[in-house]
Parts: structure tokens; sequence; C-alpha cells
């Protein structure tokens, strides 16, 4: 279903678009590489049981929390406003 004068299963791609973004965002954020035993922030111990359940993890819990925090996220409005719809 199109709407306004955009193509059949244009709604569908957009939805696809922004999927992808969230997932190749998410992919870019996930640590890489050999695993620290201390917190590279505050240099705590991290637990060896999230070092196990996150290979490659780099901070602790506390630490992750304030950068998760401090990620902007951009939000694209693919569908338009309703009124350049209209018009």
């Amino acid at each position: 279903m199109a709407g306004g004068w955009s193509r059949d299963g244009a709604v569908q791609d957009q939805i696809d678009d922004t999927v992808s973004d969230a997932v190749r965002s998410a992919r870019a954020r996930m640590p890489v590489g050999e695993g620290l035993e201390h917190c590279e922030d505050c240099g705590e111990k991290i637990p060896p049981r999230r070092r196990k359940a996150l290979p490659g993890v780099r901070t602790c819990v506390t630490c992750q929390g304030q950068r998760d925090k401090a990620i902007v996220h951009t939000h694209i409005n693919r569908r338009g406003s309703k009124d350049s719809q209209l018009r």
C-alpha cells in the first residue's frame, strides 16, 4: 500500500531502511577484540560473568551505562510531514 505520490512498497522500504540503520549503528558500537579484566574508564575489576557474556567487553556496567547515556540518536523522519504530502 502506497500513500500519496509514492510507489507501491515505498512504506516497507522506509521501514527496512530504518531497521538496517539501527542494526548497523548497534554493530558499530559492539566491542571488538580482546576483553579487559579491569574497566578502561574507572579501573574497577570487570566480573568474570560479564566478560563471559560479552566477549571483548572493555568497561564495567556503571561506566558502560554512562557511555550509553552519552549516545546521541538521530531520528530521521523518512516519511515526511503530512502537510508536504497534501500540497
